[in-house]
């Protein structure tokens, strides 16, 4: 618990947040993420480059509202952006082996942090520009969703949420990004959103979401973004909501 003692909330402190992400340039791609509405919740989503070749991404989903776990967010930011270039600063380090030791690193913090147990459901990806593969663990996150010439694949869960378990992991795999193909992580926020039909109340669901990415012509990462989460506010007629509804997508485009 000592490295994140200074983060520990006090009636002297002001309210922080954690640093606004800028987004690094990818070469051959595209990587945009937007957020819908006032944050309420746990959403965090942050990336940054950590050799020439890769780009790290994370998205987090802490549980419990926002006033509640804004020193986690900022925390687990904070593990995310030293410990991730410190793991994957080399060329010829084993990529599977660095995501999980920094899921790991991330479970921890992030119970010594909370000082017990907090569910915090997390996908984290490594995209390497010249092969055009991404390594991800997926940690009980909504499945991230690859879009290629083949159809959509889930990215399904490889673990356990983290938050829960000190020495719980969550099992790191690869896959190819070819050109023109696109990747789609959303919060539970935009799963859960509901809305009425055929005089029933019903999710949006993972397959709502699917079913827009499937159908979308756009070329660019934040048009991706942008088309379903409008897709989302349609289908709840716009009403308030009481989660975060995030949006990451990664495009390839050479």
């Amino acid at each position: 618990m000592q490295p994140f003692s200074h983060l520990r909330e006090s009636h002297s402190t002001p309210v922080m947040e954690p640093v606004p992400t800028l987004f690094p340039s990818i070469r051959g791609a595209d990587i945009a993420a937007i957020f819908l509405g006032k944050r309420v919740a746990g959403d965090f989503y942050d990336s940054v480059r950590v050799n020439p070749q890769r780009v790290l991404i994370g998205l987090l989903d802490v549980a419990g509202r926002r006033e509640n776990n804004r020193q986690i967010l900022i925390a687990a930011q904070e593990i995310f952006r030293n410990s991730g270039p410190e793991l994957l600063a080399t060329e010829d380090i084993n990529e599977a082996d660095a995501l999980t030791e920094l899921t790991i690193r991330l479970n921890r913090g992030l119970i010594a942090i909370s000082a017990g147990v907090i569910s915090c459901p997390s996908f984290l990806a490594c995209y390497h520009e010249q092969f055009g593969t991404l390594c991800y663990t997926n940690a009980g996150h909504t499945p991230a969703l690859l879009r290629d010439g083949g159809g959509i694949t889930e990215l399904g869960s490889t673990g356990l949420p983290l938050g829960l378990f000190s020495h719980a992991t969550a099992e790191a795999r690869i896959v190819g990004m070819e050109n023109g193909s696109a990747l789609l992580l959303v919060s539970r926020g935009v799963i859960t959103c509901e809305g009425r039909s055929n005089g029933s109340v019903e999710e949006f669901g993972l397959q709502g979401v699917k079913h827009v990415f499937e159908g979308l012509h756009e070329e660019s990462a934040e048009g991706v973004c942008s088309s379903v989460l409008n897709s989302v506010a349609t289908f709840c007629d716009r009403r308030a909501f009481s989660d975060d509804r995030t949006a990451l997508a990664l495009v390839r485009n050479a």
